[in-house]
């Protein structure tokens, strides 16, 4: 992996408190909107994560795939993992 390992990992850690802190949440009975405000940020952070882990992998493995004429399987994963984002 090419991304910030610090930068990804401090990042997923926060998503992991917030899941632990819904979850403390729901025990409580708390409200939904409360919820559902807390899930929107655990996505936003998880989707930061996943931002800066395809910007290192376009900068790094895809750059050098291009570079050296091996693109076509590395677009192709490029290409899942758009599909996945936008569906």
């Amino acid at each position: 992996m090419r991304a910030d390992k610090e930068k990804v990992s401090r990042l997923l850690r926060t998503a992991r408190g917030q899941i632990d802190g819904m979850l403390r949440m729901i025990e409580e009975d708390r409200y939904c909107i409360d919820i559902s405000t807390q899930l929107l940020a655990t996505e936003a952070v998880l989707r930061r994560a996943n931002r800066e882990v395809l910007r290192a992998h376009m900068h790094g493995c895809l750059k050098e795939a291009l570079e050296t004429g091996n693109a076509d399987e590395k677009l192709d994963e490029m290409m899942k993992i758009i599909d996945k984002l936008s569906g």
